[in-house]
């Protein structure tokens, strides 16, 4: 009786192996330009380097990189959330202004006289929705009182070391 012959097929190429990966890698870099430009830049790295340091040495470029760093540094403390809904109300109340049209005859939009005024101050709806636009207005000029030696230090707490 024959012996059983134990064979097993190589599964078929599905995909490219890693050199035939890198291989189409490199030739779509070189067909870009791509890798012409980075051995330039790589045989140029001395003035490069100087045009960057020029560059970042000028008053306004550092002013703009810790302007920016700022503004990062303020959005960290702002709960996704917080600013999703504040982000979303600004622009419905922006749609709301964009949208406003005083009315043909003119009837509606007139102002309310010292009696509209006065009914105004007892109007429990416009002071609910006036009140967390006069605490941040509030908070927002104690934060314009606030000495600042350097925003870094103010931000982490920790104290200049100048």
């Amino acid at each position: 009786m024959a012996e059983r012959i134990d064979y097993e097929p190589d599964p078929p190429k599905i995909e490219p192996d890693a050199h035939e990966a890198l291989e189409r890698l490199v030739q779509s870099l070189h067909e870009h330009g791509l890798l012409r430009f980075a051995n330039d830049l790589v045989r140029a790295k001395t003035p490069v380097a100087q045009v960057l340091v020029d560059g970042l040495a000028k008053p306004g470029t550092l002013n703009a990189i810790q302007n920016l760093s700022i503004v990062l540094m303020a959005l960290s403390r702002i709960e996704p959330n917080q600013l999703y809904k504040t982000m979303f109300a600004l622009t419905d109340a922006l749609k709301c202004i964009g949208a406003w049209q005083p009315d043909a005859d003119g009837e509606g939009h007139t102002a309310p006289g010292f009696t509209g005024a006065y009914k105004m101050l007892h109007d429990d709806a416009l002071w609910q929705a006036l009140t967390p636009l006069i605490e941040a207005m509030k908070a927002f000029s104690a934060g314009l009182e606030r000495p600042v030696d350097k925003p870094i230090s103010a931000f982490t707490g920790k104290p200049s070391s100048a």
